[in-house]
């Protein structure tokens, strides 16, 4: 560009001028060949015609993105052609399905006919593409159960849930297109979104539908009633006075231990429970592991009220003299 410049600005003014003469000349040529070819008939073309696939909206839903054209090839006057060509005020070709669920396609041979009065005064050649692909699914409604997710909450430390959680309504309505359904595999799982949740949980949450198919399912109840409980594990320890059982006279314990200490969870409703039972560290040496020659500490008794129980030292090695 720099030297055209150039050119221009050092050339003779009547060169300029001559070549300015030239350029509209051959500009002028240009468009009356181009005109007078348009003019002429017997041109053939291939383009993407419009169309518009029409179905019950009321009993069906397409859950892919409809095809929007179809490829043919047509013959006519190059005017004719070049609108369609652009599309230039041209009125999509309207597919009527009856019960598109059946299959996801359609044979171009079956609209031909039809398709070639529609493209009136060109005339249809033959149609590129074969077939005419969708997916629609007819829309039912079916009853899904709501579940809770179990990674959208916690509970505090020690904490838990007492019983079953309460969801009322245990099952919601859900409208859409079957395929969508399928994919929820009869459950939707709702985000309760809290940490260390350490109180009874009493709330409404909202019913959300995952991001991929909420342009298709619809819900009749936008939220249920979510109820539970929790209790307290409190943390406790004992000392245990130490039982040895049936050893004999040349058998002993490689390290005499001063204490063992039991720690445990329990219940804070049965605390007082505990104050029912005499705790002992039971070694027996009748269930001595012969391999290692070592010996497993038994709390005994061992109630159910008792959780996470946790011995120190748990396990002793014996000497034989």
């Amino acid at each position: 560009m720099t030297k055209l410049k150039k050119f221009f600005s050092t050339a003779n003014p009547r060169k300029v001028a001559n070549m300015k003469v030239v350029a509209l000349c051959f500009l002028a040529a240009a468009t009356f060949w181009f005109l007078n070819a348009l003019n002429k008939d017997n041109y053939n073309t291939v383009v993407d015609y419009p169309i518009d696939i029409i179905f019950d909206t009321e009993e069906f839903m397409a859950v892919e993105q409809l095809p929007k054209k179809i490829k043919i090839e047509i013959n006519g006057n190059g005017w004719d052609l070049l609108r369609k060509y652009f599309n230039i005020n041209e009125t999509p070709f309207l597919i009527e399905i009856n019960n598109p669920a059946t299959k996801n396609y359609i044979l171009t041979s079956e609209v031909r006919r039809s398709l070639a009065e529609n493209i009136s005064p060109t005339t249809l050649v033959s149609m590129v593409s074969d077939t005419i692909r969708f997916k629609i699914d007819k829309i039912v409604t079916r009853k899904i159960k709501i579940e809770i997710d179990t990674a959208s909450f916690s509970l505090a430390n020690n904490f838990r849930i007492e019983g079953d959680i309460d969801i009322d309504p245990i099952t919601v309505d859900l409208k859409g297109p079957t395929s969508a359904h399928e994919k929820l595999d009869g459950s939707l799982k709702i985000k309760l979104n809290e940490e260390k949740i350490n109180k009874n949980f009493n709330k409404i949450i909202p019913i959300e539908i995952p991001g991929d198919l909420s342009d298709f399912l619809q819900l009749r109840d936008e939220s249920v009633h979510i109820k539970f409980g929790v209790i307290q594990f409190l943390e406790g320890n004992k000392r245990l006075r130490i039982n040895k059982s049936n050893f004999p006279d040349n058998v002993s314990l490689l390290q005499e231990p001063n204490n063992i200490m039991m720690h445990y969870l329990i219940d804070e409703r049965k605390v007082d429970e505990l104050k029912n039972f005499d705790f002992e560290a039971v070694l027996n040496y009748n269930n001595r592991n012969k391999q290692d020659s070592t010996i497993s500490v038994v709390v005994s008794p061992r109630p159910s009220v008792l959780e996470n129980v946790r011995l120190e030292p748990s396990t002793f090695r014996l000497k034989y003299d």
